[in-house]
């Protein structure tokens, strides 16, 4: 088994600990499919998620957030960086080893459509991971089953019914279900609200919220909807194009967004008051346009751009008290924080 990463000490309360994890896809082209480039899904992301909290990881997108929980569960090989759950490194970790871990690990999609599988009774979907893992006998693990479906909200007998005779809402209860089903420390909630009506998202995020209590859970909540992130999370960073480009407690990003393109984000909440007035912020140019090889990744698009953007990428720095920030508008021509 790898040896925990030392290059700095861990403290008890971080969970998950990631530095600088890059996720690369070759882009090929021609009749040899040579490599002509990479796609930098990823690109060098460092963050910390301590126990017990929900850290809200928001973003337009394409910006890479669902590759990075991919990433954490090892569901994807990271290109380059480490990855640190509870002290132990699971870059390079011997498959058995991980597999043992991964109980710890789970994982909420997208999509409780597609997530599962229409062949398999709810009963089979949840009780899956537990015969995997060789965990009790087969009447303890049909228990546990019908104690999980009770637990979001289900009937217990629902365990002989196919996918296809529940709702959205309900199938997406089957999917925490499953993902509560080991006992997990840690669960990567991948936009698990996207697909789902209004009033039933407020069903699930009630059932997560209570489900965090009881179980003394943490999330990785990854969404493109502020709104929801604001009512969850207890951390916000916000992601673009691989990169992390802000980190801060909730109210602190909510009331004083450093960042263009997180006070681009929080303009374009619709706001409940129509008559409202708000002072619309602009992103230029098109989101397609490429950012500069060696630049800010935001550069093409930022409506404060200044001249060291285009030649050199801004460091993630700690602005104030827990507010980190990725921008060079608050360094001074020196390079010191303003």
């Amino acid at each position: 088994m790898p040896e925990p990463i030392t290059s700095e000490p861990f403290i008890d309360e971080n969970l998950l600990v990631l530095r600088n994890i890059k996720k690369y896809y070759p882009l090929t082209s021609g009749f040899l499919r040579r490599e002509a480039g990479m796609v930098k899904a990823v690109d060098g992301v460092d963050l910390t998620v301590r126990r017990g909290e929900t850290l809200g990881l928001v973003g337009e997108s394409g910006c890479g957030k669902s590759t990075l929980g991919r990433v954490i569960l090892k569901l994807e090989e990271p290109t380059e960086g480490e990855i640190a759950f509870a002290g132990q490194n699971l870059v390079g970790m011997p498959r058995k080893a991980l597999h043992t871990i991964r109980r710890r690990m789970q994982i909420i999609f997208q999509d409780p459509y597609s997530s599962l599988n229409p062949r398999q009774t709810a009963g089979r979907t949840i009780g899956e991971g537990l015969q995997i893992h060789n965990v009790g006998t087969p009447a303890e693990r049909k228990e546990r089953v019908r104690y999980l479906l009770e637990v979001v909200g289900l009937q217990a007998d629902d365990l002989n019914h196919y996918p296809h005779e529940f709702s959205g809402g309900q199938r997406q209860r089957i999917g925490i279900a499953r993902a509560l089903a080991l006992q997990p420390e840690l669960i990567i909630c991948d936009e698990p609200l996207s697909a789902l009506d209004v009033s039933i998202q407020a069903q699930i995020i009630n059932l997560l919220q209570d489900l965090q209590e009881q179980n003394r859970l943490t999330y990785l909540f990854i969404s493109h909807d502020l709104s929801v992130v604001r009512h969850i999370s207890d951390r916000i960073a916000v992601m673009y194009l691989g990169c992390l480009v802000e980190l801060a407690e909730k109210r602190e990003l909510f009331d004083q967004p450093l960042h263009p393109y997180t006070q681009a984000l929080l303009q374009a909440i619709p706001a409940p008051d129509p008559v409202a007035a708000r002072k619309p912020r602009h992103i230029v140019h098109d989101p397609s346009t490429q950012p500069t090889l060696h630049g800010c990744r935001f550069e093409p698009r930022c409506p404060q751009a200044i001249s060291p953007c285009k030649t050199a990428r801004p460091p993630l720095v700690e602005y104030s008290s827990n507010h980190w920030v990725r921008c060079f508008q608050y360094f001074d021509p020196a390079g010191n924080l303003n």
